[in-house]
């Protein structure tokens, strides 16, 4: 059985990644001052928070729609048996559930979905993994379960710096954000059931990574291997210090950086740090 592995843009896996897995891609959008970019295609992070900065409009971000997933899938199904689909959480956008949908519709190829119930490069953890069972021949029942066994150690938290792409973005009321932003509140997110909720609130960044590092310490202590990853909104400077710091106290992970794109970025705004791991 011939199986490819698709996932969608908010991975953010680098393209050379992406080509030495054969893994397949379908982009989120975003829409800025009337124009509208498939991100990793027509608008990488660097330029996108650029194209923010100069805007007074709020960036909209959209799924890819079932009808282009639909075609995606017809062309797969020319070179492949099934494909394993490895999207965001469906808690937060409706992509996995499009895919669950085009599956259905199209012929000559079975399409097994993982709903990941996370984004960015925790996602792309799956996705790669994955990616390298195909490649071994593994069947797509067997690689699903492995899927699952990463799952129940995967986790990621998010420390926001601007509250008000919170607020713009729906997800904080206005009051919340303006005495927030008063109080140099810096809340720290992760996921519960699928959706992005608060954590902790935490006064001024610095204190906010301190708590990052300890939750990761918690789970590091253990002393088994781990993947790491540390992904930031457009700030390398902040992320690298902070990567350093982990790996000068740990010897049991394998740590990463990655950044947040155009559409999460949407939400989560310039300047936001997260961390995510799972035991290997």
């Amino acid at each position: 059985m011939k199986i490819a592995v698709l996932t969608d843009s908010t991975a953010y896996l680098p393209k050379e990644t992406r080509e030495a897995y054969q893994i397949e891609m379908v982009p989120l959008s975003i829409t800025l001052d009337d124009a509208s970019y498939e991100e990793e295609i027509a608008v990488d992070a660097e330029e996108f928070y650029q194209l923010v900065r100069n805007s007074k409009d709020f960036p909209k971000t959209s799924q890819p729609s079932i009808g282009y997933m639909t075609e995606r899938l017809e062309k797969l199904a020319k070179d492949y048996d099934a494909v394993i689909a490895i999207h965001l959480s469906s808690g937060i956008s409706g992509t996995f559930q499009s895919m669950q949908t085009a599956g259905k519709m199209v012929e000559g190829i079975d399409v097994y979905t993982f709903d990941s119930e996370i984004s960015c490069s925790p996602q792309g953890f799956y996705v790669v993994e994955a990616a390298k069972l195909a490649q071994a021949g593994t069947a797509p029942e067997v690689i699903l379960d492995r899927l699952n066994e990463m799952k129940q150690t995967m986790k990621a938290y998010f420390l926001v710096d601007d509250l008000a792409h919170l607020h713009r973005g729906g997800r904080l009321s206005g009051a919340q954000a303006l005495v927030g932003s008063m109080l140099q509140v810096k809340p720290i997110l992760h996921f519960v059931d699928t959706k992005i909720v608060p954590f902790e609130k935490i006064r001024t960044q610095k204190k906010a990574l301190k708590r990052l590092i300890e939750l990761f310490d918690q789970e590091a202590r253990t002393g088994k291997q781990m993947k790491v990853t540390v992904i930031h909104g457009n700030c390398l400077p902040l992320a690298e210090e902070l990567a350093n710091e982990l790996n000068e106290r740990f010897d049991n992970i394998e740590l990463s950086i990655s950044y947040f794109g155009p559409v999460i970025g949407t939400h989560l705004g310039e300047g936001s740090i997260g961390l995510g791991w799972y035991y290997v």
